[in-house]
């Protein structure tokens, strides 16, 4: 999976991303990951299966999906907080499970 994670500037979501690493390493998944700000994401979104924005950046959310075709959703505020690398896994497979038809 390769998902692009988003926040105001990239730095609070590169935690995050350290953490998804060992997720994926831990579960046997195949994770490209990359964390970076909002204005980069026009560059970087075709690149990848999914963009997962950070609450500090949820009101881009509608710009981001009008201009992609690639999945996109936020992380709730507390699985943000504590890195709750389970459901942003699970939040990331059904985002790209839904767009590809997959789940109703």
């Amino acid at each position: 999976m390769k998902i692009l994670l988003v926040c105001a500037g990239g730095m609070s979501t590169s935690i995050l991303v350290n953490k998804l690493k060992k997720w994926a390493v831990d579960h046997k998944q195949e994770l490209e990951i990359k964390a970076i700000g909002f204005t980069e994401v026009d560059e970087e979104k075709p690149w990848f299966d999914v963009v997962l924005l950070g609450p500090q950046v949820s009101y881009k959310k509608k710009i981001i999906e009008d201009q992609t075709s690639v999945p996109v959703g936020v992380i709730a505020p507390y699985d943000y907080a504590i890195g709750n690398t389970d459901k942003i896994w699970k939040q990331a497979e059904d985002l790209i499970a839904e767009k590809a038809g997959l789940k109703a």
